[in-house]
């Protein structure tokens, strides 16, 4: 039996929550993104993740194998992270649990519940794309998959990644060719890093918010190449450069005010229509670390489930995905599901 209550997944056969937005004793948390990690007393998740998450967790986490709690910090509750690695299956009670990649930022996993009443999967959020700095997408053929869907429409056909990359790259050296400084605004874990990776392999100098920062040393802790970056720092800053910034407030760094500034957003919103506008940047770029819509329904293809829940998107990808004869409903809150 598994749940949906106050917004969070819960499976009662093995007492685990699942990317609960409420602190919980035990919870499985798919990776790092603020929107679905949370300082539980247990956290179950990759290796990678837990990285990631004591440096989101800041001085708040307490025990777990690799880190200890300090007495002066802080904090609401201590974090004992329970860390597996991929495709390293454990039991639960009667049932085997087993986490694989979901390509969507470093350490994003999959969870795969095995037992006698047939096989589950929870995507949490994911990508089939390619990547520089995350683990390869995995997926495994299921009974019953609950996926994300944040672009189930048709509309949402990303470029190549090729082309996306041609694109970022092209956006840095024009302006850097003009006197102006490329501002790349991008999420501090996961897009953040990756257009890092595809401007260095242009050899274009990087300078780093330092959130994006901060996180750019973790994954070069988890061995993702990066190559020359610099902290941002705005007595030295002097505008020759490509910036990357965290999205929030779009707020522009203060060395920059006073010199030529070209701004880009990367993010699958760009293929909506007037998406430059309503974000105010100069160029939208369609760098996203989730699917697009092509990429959920060749997901569904290979996985081969008997029935697909979806969450966390569009839920009128339900009904296109009955027109292709596809057992789909979107999951509600407070719905009780017999699986185990």
């Amino acid at each position: 039996m598994f749940s949906l209550t106050e917004k969070s997944l819960y499976v009662a056969a093995i007492d685990l929550w699942i990317d609960s937005l409420r602190e919980r004793d035990r919870c499985y948390v798919s990776h790092g993104h603020s929107d679905h990690a949370r300082e539980h007393g247990t956290v179950v998740t990759s290796v990678n993740s837990a990285r990631v998450c004591r440096l989101r967790f800041g001085r708040r986490t307490g025990r777990s194998k690799q880190t200890s709690f300090l007495p002066d910090a802080p904090r609401r509750r201590d974090v004992t992270f329970e860390e597996h690695a991929f495709n390293e299956p454990w039991s639960a009670g009667e049932h085997r649990l087993t986490l694989f990649s979901a390509g969507h930022v470093l350490g994003s996993s999959q969870l795969l519940i095995e037992g006698a009443g047939g096989s589950f999967v929870y995507t949490g959020d994911f990508k089939l794309a390619r990547s520089y700095t995350c683990e390869p997408p995995e997926v495994k053929k299921c009974d019953v998959l609950l996926m994300e869907c944040t672009f189930g429409r048709p509309q949402y056909v990303f470029p190549s990644r090729d082309e996306i990359e041609e694109r970022i790259v092209d956006f840095a050296t024009r302006a850097l060719t003009d006197g102006c400084a490329p501002l790349f605004f991008a999420y501090s874990l996961g897009k953040a890093q990756e257009v890092m990776a595809i401007l260095a392999k242009a050899n274009i100098p990087l300078t780093a918010h330092g959130a994006v920062h901060a996180m750019a040393r973790v994954y070069e802790e988890a061995g993702v190449h990066l190559g020359a970056y610099e902290k941002y720092d705005a007595l030295t800053y002097d505008g020759t450069r490509a910036l990357v910034w965290p999205p929030s407030g779009k707020t522009r760094p203060k060395a920059a005010h006073n010199r030529p500034l070209r701004t880009a957003m990367l993010t699958g919103w760009a293929m909506d229509a007037g998406a430059s506008y309503r974000y105010g940047v100069d160029e939208m770029i369609p760098l996203s670390d989730h699917a697009d819509f092509p990429a959920l329904l060749d997901y569904i293809e290979r996985a081969e489930p008997k029935k697909v829940w979806l969450n966390h998107g569009w839920r009128d990808f339900v009904w296109r995905l009955r027109k292709l004869g596809i057992n789909a409903d979107y999951l509600e809150a407070h719905q009780q599901l017999a699986l185990f």
